[in-house]
């Protein structure tokens, strides 16, 4: 899978951080960043619920 983030959009409140820290991270700039652009099958279900909790909607998994 792959994970895109629409960073147009993206407020950085870091809800999908708390689901997924592996794959998502804000930092001290106040900007999201993506760690694992390709995570395992294994973080799916922790990525699907950073995709939900989104308020922007601004994260998409593709594949």
């Amino acid at each position: 899978m792959k994970v895109v983030v629409n960073f147009d959009v993206c407020e950085s409140n870091a809800l999908c951080m708390e689901a997924a820290p592996e794959v998502f991270e804000v930092r001290d700039d106040d900007f999201l960043y993506i760690l694992d652009e390709n995570p395992g099958e294994e973080l799916r279900a922790k990525v699907e619920e950073a995709v939900r909790r989104c308020p922007k909607q601004a994260i998409k998994i593709e594949g």
